[in-house]
This record gives C-alpha cells, sequence and structure tokens, in this order.
C-alpha cells in the first residue's frame, strides 16, 4: 500500500488497530516498526476509508481491474534538470529486465531499448510533454520495427505485459493522479503483476514528486509493509534510490512495517533502516529486539520499552536520541472510527 499527498500539512500519523500517534517534527526519512501480527497476510486494503474520507483518490490495481497505470507515463520535470527520457529510459531497462523474467540485459539488448524509448517518446517530448505520453504497446510496436532479432525477441518477452491478459500497466492512465491524496492498493496484483507494479507504483509517485517540486510543494509518502518490496531486487533497488533522491525534492518518506525479520533480511533495507532519521519502535518480538539493538545501538534498559508493552507504546530514535513515548489514541472521534482495523470496530 503506497499512500501519497501533496498537501502541504496532514495528519501524519502510523496507525494499526489503536496503536495511534500523534503527529512529530518532519523527518525526511522515517520508519515504523511493530510487532508482526498471528496472520502473516499483509493488511493492505484498511487505508480506503480514511482516504475516502479525506476526499482522496484510491486507486486499486490488479490483472482484472479497470484501473490503470501508464508505467511510460512522464512529465516535464522527470529528469532533475536534464533530459527526462534519459532518466525514464533506464527506468525502462530496468522494466523490461522483470518484464523478461529477471535476466540481465545484454548490451545489444540494452542499446535497443535505449532506441526505441528515444523514438516512442519523440513526438510527446517535441509537444513539451503537453500530449498524450507513449504506452508499453506503443514501445512494443517500436521493438517490432527494428531489424535486430534481439528486438523481436524482446517484443515477444513482453507480449503478455503489452498486449496478453496482464497488460493492467500498458495502457493510459485513467484514474485521477493529481488528487492531493492517492492511495495505491497493490494487494490484489497477484506473483506475476507484483514485482513490475511496485516498480511502476514508485515510478508513478516519483512522477508526482517532481510535479510538485515544481510547484514548491512538499510530497508526504507513506509505504506500508515495506518489507514486501524488498523481495524483489528491482523494487529494492529502486526504492532505495528514491529514499536518498527525494530528500533534495522537499518529500517526506514514511516506511511502515510488522514484519521486522523478514526486512532485516535484505542487506539494502537495513542501511535504509540505519540511516534513517526518524524511528517508531512499537512493542516488538524478542528476536527483532535483538537486531535492532544492534543496528541502532539500543542499550537493554532502553529496549525494555518495546518489550512486552501495551499499544501506542515504543520508543523514539530521533537522530541519535532515543526517547521513550506513551500516547493513546481517542476513541471516541471520528479519526479513530476512520482508523482502526479491530475486529467489531471496524
Amino acid at each position: 500500500m503506497f499512500t501519497l499527498t501533496a498537501k502541504e500539512s496532514i495528519l501524519r500519523a502510523a496507525r494499526k488497530s489503536d496503536e495511534m500517534l500523534e503527529p512529530y517534527e518532519r523527518k525526511r526519512s522515517r520508519t515504523v516498526l511493530r510487532r508482526e501480527r498471528a496472520s502473516n497476510r499483509p493488511d493492505l486494503a484498511d487505508y480506503s476509508p480514511l482516504v475516502k474520507a479525506m476526499q482522496g483518490e484510491v486507486v486499486h490495481i490488479s490483472a482484472t481491474s479497470d484501473n490503470h497505470i501508464n508505467a511510460m507515463d512522464m512529465n516535464s520535470d522527470y529528469g532533475d534538470g536534464a533530459n527526462p527520457v534519459i532518466l525514464k529510459s533506464e527506468f525502462i531497462l530496468s522494466l523490461c529486465e522483470q518484464l523478461i523474467g529477471g535476466a540481465s540485459l545484454g548490451a545489444k539488448q540494452k542499446s535497443i531499448i535505449d532506441r526505441c524509448t528515444a523514438s516512442v517518446y519523440r513526438y510527446y517530448q517535441q509537444g513539451n510533454y503537453m500530449g498524450t505520453p507513449p504506452t508499453l504497446q506503443d514501445f512494443r510496436e517500436e521493438l517490432l520495427k527494428q531489424d535486430e532479432p534481439e528486438a523481436q525477441e524482446i517484443a515477444l518477452a513482453i507480449e503478455l505485459f503489452t498486449d496478453g491478459s496482464l497488460n493492467t500497466f500498458a495502457k493510459h492512465t485513467n484514474v485521477d493522479t493529481h488528487s492531493r491524496l492517492i492511495c495505491y492498493d497493490i494487494l490484489d496484483l497477484g506473483k506475476q503483476l507484483q514485482p513490475i507494479g511496485m516498480l511502476v507504483v514508485l515510478d508513478s509517485i516519483l512522477n508526482r514528486i517532481t510535479q510538485n517540486r515544481a510547484k514548491g510543494r512538499n510530497t508526504f509518502i507513506f509505504i506500508d509493509e515495506i518489507y514486501l518490496l524488498f523481495q524483489h531486487e528491482y523494487s529494492a533497488n529502486f526504492l532505495f534510490t528514491l529514499w536518498k533522491r527525494v530528500r533534495k525534492y522537499g518529500a517526506y518518506c514514511t516506511g511502515i512495517t510488522q514484519n521486522v525479520d523478514d526486512l532485516l533480511q535484505s542487506h539494502t533495507a537495513r542501511t535504509m533502516l540505519a540511516n534513517s532519521e526518524f524511528i517508531i519502535m512499537l512493542n516488538q518480538a524478542s528476536t527483532d529486539r535483538i537486531e535492532l539493538a544492534k543496528l541502532l545501538n539500543i542499550s537493554d534498559l532502553q529496549m525494555s520499552y518495546i518489550t512486552n508493552v501495551g499499544a501506542g507504546q515504543g520508543l523514539l530514535k530521533v537522530g541519535s536520541s532515543l526517547v521513550p513515548f506513551v500516547n493513546k489514541f481517542p476513541r471516541n472521534t471520528e479519526l479513530y472510527k476512520l482508523m482502526t482495523t479491530k475486529f467489531g470496530e471496524c
């Protein structure tokens, strides 16, 4: 679940059941860690009531959904001052590697993909990015026009995702990606589409961040069950780059997870966690506490604040400081009713 907001100020809370936290000082890289529930099923669907109540856009994405996000959407600010097509070509290369099964592309294949990417964007770029952007279907058609047999092989390999049954990211975007509050629901993507979907959603978020930056607006990104992105090499690498890059764009990225053990198995995730300025730790399992203590240099006394504690209690890491907290979110409020996921309350 990716929740993106471009509003200048917003309720910034990590919420699961009654584990509510009040807004804190803005930090550009933040992480919320909470103890894993009995169920291992990612709980990604419960932001919708809150987002809808705030008149935001909920984008449910799956192979059978009518919602589509064009993987080749791009704005004039995408390139960070340089040619946007150059940066987009790097993304298309990563996407193609994922589409053909995660295999590394050869030099010839990369050259062909780069050439075709520049070609399909030519008219869109000449129109100052004001017309209709190309799609992956246009990209595949351009591949088929090439003489090299490698181009035909790439076109065949990506056919399932451009003209086949998994072509949800090969069509023009038909959802409101300009809403001030957007929730990307990727729970039902399925194993085949999930790695690709994560890349496309992250790229869509990058598009919005660069647009907001050009307008002088801050962007807040909340990624729930962030550990899922680290299960796939390409989405993990893209997120790692995004995590570092958006800081200079006025964006604030927050990762949330209850699967701390899975998160810490990723070297990339450990690096990101260790470099996060602001970390909220709720009640943690014993094995997770040991790893967190090593990674974040937390003493035994400090660890007691995340050992067998109640909901809404834990430990804050702000820079080099560690501060225990107790925070109960009022239950007799409309916000609590919108955010609770407790059985019998939602």
